[in-house]
């Protein structure tokens, strides 16, 4: 069970890594392309500064690698080894599955990211 507190609540949510009262972006759909990357400057609850320095999301491209390679290799194992399809459909799969799940790929990124570098502060939760 996922609940607030935990890094994994704040990386698949879009949380703010320290209070885990809002979410980080500005609108919570992914698939709006123009608004995907928008980020709340400050967290309203708390006022965590989400862009700690000029560029610091850039580091979550390398992470955006990984996570990449982690629904590519699913898409494959899913259709070459359990569904048994041709190489040339695994390969398909893998491309539709990465273009399909690129906005969720960019932002579970910049989630991982950012707590990398913010932990969890429970005094910040109002009881």
């Amino acid at each position: 069970m996922i609940r607030k507190g935990m890094k994994l609540y704040s990386i698949l949510f879009g949380a703010c890594p320290k209070c885990h009262q809002e979410s980080m972006y500005s609108v919570k759909n992914p698939y709006i392309l123009t608004d995907t990357l928008k980020i709340n400057e400050n967290c309203s609850h708390c006022g965590t500064k989400y862009r700690i320095e000029p560029s610091f999301f850039y580091g979550s491209m390398y992470v955006s690698y990984a996570v990449g390679i982690a629904f590519a290799v699913a898409a494959f194992i899913i259709s070459y080894v359990i569904i048994e399809s041709s190489i040339t459909t695994a390969f398909i799969s893998i491309v539709l599955t990465l273009v399909g799940f690129f906005p969720i790929i960019m932002r579970l990124s910049r989630n991982i990211w950012i707590n990398i570098f913010m932990k969890y502060d429970k005094s910040l939760v109002k009881k």
